[in-house]
């Protein structure tokens, strides 16, 4: 197969994945909010997580085809994307005001996040199966008391409502039937694009005669990353920066702690060595400088999302020195 063919089905996988995560967050949010579950929650949950679910199902695919490289990279990848790249490009589009109060325990839990595959230097390199559990209950103790200390109300916060989220107005809401059915084209949708973005991930590293790792670390990061780029940048457009930088920090937690979480409970992620010195770190500078940048003055400039993205940049450059040597 030629370099051109494998990239050529890699888009079209990464199509599927956001067609089939559109759907699922579509018909999921609808049949939620029939059965009286809050709008605040279902975007907290169906649609904040359901973006994500790219990633879930490409690490899922390449952890029960043996390709733990592909599985970790993806996450490692995916999580330097959205710091670098998609809040480097959403504050350039539009600089971003930001109430690091209310995002404080995200940022900190994401500068962890950063960290959590270090876990592989407690199983012989790779992160072993007894911390998947571990990793999806520190996930769920988070959601918990997100979803708790968003219920509280706050004065001049209003409360998120139905029409703000991604699905369709009430009036206009499908019937449960369908909406099952939407829920059921997705999974269908995701799986079959998950199969084949794995399989062309793997071709094209064959082609190409580099890693898995790699592949993971940037192509398969940067596509399964589509619906936070789409998100964020619309929310800031809109002017709505606290959905926006939430989004990504909620993207980065739950792709280290839920979907290496899982993975892992399937079986031991392998983490290259190379990861320790160059991508764990990579990520780590990226998501502490984060903090400072949301403290200072209170927004993220276009400079600022210009640093970002320049870091991103560099570790890419070094990436590939790496890689090539």
């Amino acid at each position: 197969m030629s370099v051109l063919a494998a990239i050529g089905a890699i888009v079209a996988s990464l199509v599927l994945l956001t067609l089939g995560a559109e759907l699922l967050v579509r018909g999921a949010s609808g049949l939620a909010l029939r059965a009286g579950l809050s709008p605040l929650f279902v975007g907290m949950t169906v649609v904040g997580f359901g973006t994500s679910t790219p990633e879930l199902g490409a690490s899922v695919t390449a952890t029960l085809g043996g390709v733990t490289d592909l599985s970790v990279g993806n996450v490692i990848g995916s999580n330097a994307f959205n710091i670098g790249v998609i809040l480097g490009i959403t504050a350039i589009v539009r600089p971003m005001v930001v109430r690091y109060a209310e995002v404080r325990r995200e940022a900190v839990l994401g500068v962890a996040a950063a960290l959590v595959p270090l876990l592989a230097l407690a199983g012989a390199g790779a992160i072993p199966r007894w911390s998947g559990p571990l990793l999806v209950v520190v996930l769920i103790a988070f959601l918990a008391g997100a979803i708790r200390a968003a219920s509280r109300a706050t004065p001049g916060v209003p409360e998120v409502t139905a029409d703000e989220l991604p699905i369709p107005a009430p009036a206009s809401r499908p019937p449960a039937w369908l909406l099952v059915l939407l829920i059921a084209a997705g999974l269908v949708i995701l799986i079959g694009g998950s199969r084949l973005l794995v399989w062309q991930a793997v071709e094209l590293a064959r082609v190409l005669g580099v890693s898995e790792l790699m592949i993971g670390l940037t192509i398969i990061a940067a596509g399964t990353s589509m619906p936070e780029l789409v998100t964020s940048v619309l929310a800031a457009v809109r002017g709505q920066a606290d959905i926006a930088v939430g989004n990504i920090l909620g993207s980065n937690i739950f792709n280290a702690f839920g979907i290496l979480g899982v993975a892992a409970t399937i079986g031991p992620q392998t983490v290259q060595a190379r990861s320790f010195w160059l991508d764990v770190p990579a990520v780590f500078i990226l998501s502490v400088a984060l903090v400072p940048i949301m403290k200072s003055g209170g927004r993220i400039s276009r400079r600022e999302g210009g640093l970002l993205l320049a870091g991103f940049a560099a570790y890419m450059v070094l990436l590939l020195i790496v890689e090539l040597r």
